[in-house]
């Protein structure tokens, strides 16, 4: 059975797309862009955007009752693929316990000219 999971801590979406999915206690989460669901404002600089883009991402895992070490799979999207190192270091932060698979790309843009954007596939 699908069910739709929306935390109203993170940004909603803002196209024909969910925050979050989750069938049979695996959750799918939509990429999660570094803005700040209660003022609408994007943090500047890759570490500051890495910490949004997960504080939503923990937002919606935690709407479903779920936390990070749910996480088994991620994709980290860069404007600027020399951003890695800095993402990477925020980005072990919330990871702590068994690390999930994880892809990261550098792309030719991303939405509002973010830095970042990180989606995850959780399991319960």
């Amino acid at each position: 059975m699908k069910n739709i999971i929306a935390s109203p801590l993170a940004p909603k979406a803002v196209g024909p797309y969910s925050q979050a999915v989750e069938v049979d206690g695996t959750l799918y989460i939509s990429g999660q862009l570094p803005v700040d669901g209660a003022t609408g404002t994007v943090a500047e600089g890759i570490e500051a955007q890495t910490r949004q883009s997960l504080a939503n991402v923990g937002h919606i895992l935690a709407e479903a009752g779920m936390t990070f070490d749910n996480v088994v799979k991620t994709t980290v999207l860069l404007a600027d693929i020399a951003d890695f190192g800095a993402m990477n270091a925020v980005y072990a932060e919330h990871f702590t316990g068994d690390k999930p698979a994880r892809v990261c790309y550098q792309v030719a843009a991303l939405p509002l000219g973010v830095k970042v954007e990180i989606d995850a596939i959780a399991c319960k």
